[in-house]
C-alpha cells in the first residue's frame, strides 16, 4: 500500500522559502540538502518539497509516495497494467520507481 509522502511546490529560493515556512507558519524543516528542502507540520508525515525555480520536468506532478518494497510494488503495478516510466532504481539517496496515470502525469514511489 502506498503512503503519500511529498508534494512539490516551485519557489525562487528553497533556503529562504524553508525559513519562511518555519518562522512564519511554524512548519518544521525536515530535510536540508542542495535542491532538496522539505518542510512539514509538526505531526504530519507528508512533506512539502520546496523546489528551486527551474523549467518543469515534463509530466512530473511533484507528488511522491512511499512503499516498503519498491521492486515488489513496481511488479504488482506492471501486472495491473500500470505504465512504469522509470523502473526501480537504486541511488545513493534512495530506491525509487516512477509510474504514469492515463493522462501522462508521473509520480515517484520511494522505498521506505
Amino acid at each position: 500500500m502506498l503512503k503519500l509522502t511529498t508534494i512539490a511546490i516551485v519557489v525562487r529560493n528553497e533556503k529562504k522559502a524553508a525559513k519562511w515556512w518555519n518562522e512564519k507558519l511554524g512548519l518544521r524543516i525536515v530535510t536540508r540538502f542542495p535542491h532538496w528542502y522539505t518542510v512539514a507540520t509538526p505531526k504530519s508525515t507528508v512533506r512539502i518539497h520546496l523546489c528551486p525555480d527551474s523549467k518543469p520536468e515534463k509530466g512530473n506532478t511533484g507528488i511522491s509516495f512511499s512503499t516498503k518494497n519498491a521492486a515488489r510494488t513496481e511488479k504488482d503495478y506492471r501486472k495491473k497494467g500500470v505504465k512504469i516510466t522509470t523502473p526501480t532504481t537504486k541511488e545513493e539517496w534512495g530506491t525509487y520507481f516512477m509510474f504514469a496515470d492515463p493522462d501522462g502525469n508521473e509520480f515517484f514511489v520511494f522505498e521506505e
